[in-house]
C-alpha cells in the first residue's frame, strides 16, 4: 500500500518507520528543509513540498496513494491537507493528527478526514480503561463518531459470566471485535465462554455504545 504523510517532523517519522516494517511504501511530505532528515528513514520516499498546494500534490502523485496521514503540528495544515487529498485527489482513507483538543470538532467528513486522532483524548481513554471495570469506555471513533471502539471489562458480577457468546444478544449496530483475556488476544466464535476479567472490544454506533452495558450488567 502506498500511504503519503504530511510532515516530516517525530511524529511523522515514527509514524513512516512502523508502516515501513510493515511493508508498505512511504513517502514523507515536509515543507521546511530541516525536518527532511533523509539519514533517519533512509527507506522512505522523501518530497520537500508544502501539502497544502496542489503543485506540491501533484508532485507527491498523491492520486496513487491509498492513505494520507496528515501529521504535522499545525491543525490548519493537516485540515487542508485532508481536504485537498479527498476532494482533489480521491485518496480513500485519510487520517488527521488533531493537535489542539478545541479544534476537533472540525476534524470531520466536511474536511475530507475518515478517522481523527487526537492524542489527548486517546490517553484519557487509555487512563478510563486501565482503572474502569464494569464500564463501557470509548477508545477510538471513526468517521467523527459514527462508529467507535469501545471496552468493557467483565466484573466478577456480571449477568454473562459462563454463557456463551452467542447467547448474549447484542444491541443493533454493535459487534463483539475481540476478548482479551490474560494478555491474548481472542477472536470470539459463538462458542466461546465468557470469564470474569475479561476485556470486550466492541465495533459500535454511539446508539449502541450506550445500550451494550445492559447485555452484561444487571441494573
Amino acid at each position: 500500500m502506498r500511504i503519503a504523510i504530511a510532515g516530516a517532523g517525530n511524529v511523522g517519522r515514527a509514524i513512516a518507520r512502523e508502516l515501513l516494517d510493515n511493508g508498505h511504501e512511504v513517502l514523507l511530505i515536509d515543507r521546511d528543509p530541516k525536518a527532511l532528515k533523509l539519514d533517519s528513514v533512509p527507506d522512505a520516499q522523501w518530497l520537500m513540498a508544502d501539502a497544502c498546494e496542489i503543485t506540491s500534490l501533484d508532485k507527491a502523485a498523491l492520486g496513487t496513494a491509498q492513505v494520507l496521514v496528515a501529521a504535522t503540528g499545525d491543525d490548519k495544515v493537516n485540515l487542508v491537507a485532508s481536504l485537498l487529498a479527498k476532494t482533489e485527489y480521491g485518496v480513500p482513507r485519510v487520517v488527521a493528527r488533531i493537535n489542539h483538543p478545541k479544534n476537533e470538532w472540525m476534524f470531520d467528513s466536511s474536511w475530507g478526514v475518515d478517522v481523527a486522532v487526537s492524542t489527548p483524548r486517546i490517553i484519557a481513554a487509555l487512563v478510563e480503561e486501565a482503572v474502569s471495570v464494569g464500564d463501557v469506555v470509548r477508545l477510538f471513533s471513526f468517521r467523527k463518531g459514527q462508529a467507535n471502539l469501545v471496552e468493557l471489562t467483565l466484573p466478577d458480577t456480571s449477568s454473562c459470566i459462563g454463557k456463551t457468546v452467542g447467547e448474549i444478544e447484542l444491541p443493533d449496530d454493535a459487534s463483539l471485535a475481540a476478548i482479551v483475556r490474560d494478555g491474548r488476544v481472542i477472536a470470539p466464535s459463538p462458542t466461546d465462554v465468557f470469564s470474569a476479567g475479561d476485556e470486550l472490544l466492541f465495533v459500535a454506533s454511539a446508539v449502541a455504545e450506550d445500550l451494550i452495558k445492559g447485555c452484561f450488567i444487571e441494573a
